[in-house]
């Protein structure tokens, strides 16, 4: 639970966002923290999930939801998001089926076990993340070479930029990850 600001009653949140949030609890079994969290602010929850799911559920381009997640968990460990990292890391853990790539990833992602084209996407994430006056053509040249449109060079600015927003809203409000988490992808079914 929140440290600095106590969730709302889910039974006092407006119906298009209780919904939203039981559909979440009916598939993962529990409610992730940051849907209650943000769920304080109702516009603000509705303007949050909705460019959440334009970023992280989008069908077009070339990135896989994986990697949507293996951006986030890495621009989130620079950022030093414990929720995101957390949470996240267990979502790309399901998605890449490889138990420890986000511990990698948030760690050393330049060590991790992922691909070139990953490597060099990640590259270019925390650029944005950390360096983002310092983007040039030299950048977009690199991620064409990998096989990045730029529609997905966007993307992976955008997912970056967005989840910097994410971090430091968790981070300030002393948001702590759901303990499921923790064990999410990390031994077989």
């Amino acid at each position: 639970m929140s440290t600095r600001y106590p969730f709302p009653e889910l039974n006092t949140l407006p119906e298009d966002i209780r919904t939203r949030i039981l559909e979440v609890q009916e598939k993962a079994g529990f409610i992730p923290n940051v849907f209650l969290a943000f769920a304080r602010r109702p516009a603000e929850w509705r303007a949050f999930f909705a460019y959440h799911d334009a970023l992280m559920l989008k069908e077009e381009g070339s990135l896989t939801k994986g990697e949507r997640e293996m951006i986030v968990t890495t621009t989130s460990a620079a950022n030093q998001c414990l929720y995101c990292v957390v949470a996240h890391g267990a979502i790309l853990r399901i998605y890449e089926k490889k138990p420890l790539v986000a511990d990698q990833v948030a760690v050393n992602y330049r060590k991790a076990d992922i691909s070139a084209r990953q490597r060099a996407m990640l590259d270019f994430a925390m650029k944005v993340c950390q360096r983002s006056h310092e983007i040039d053509d030299a950048d977009f040249a690199t991620l064409h070479a990998h096989g990045f449109d730029d529609e997905d060079i966007w993307d992976i600015a955008a997912i970056t930029a967005f989840f910097g927003l994410s971090n430091r809203m968790a981070s300030f409000a002393g948001m702590l990850p759901n303990p499921e988490f923790y064990l999410m992808g990390r031994t077989p079914k």
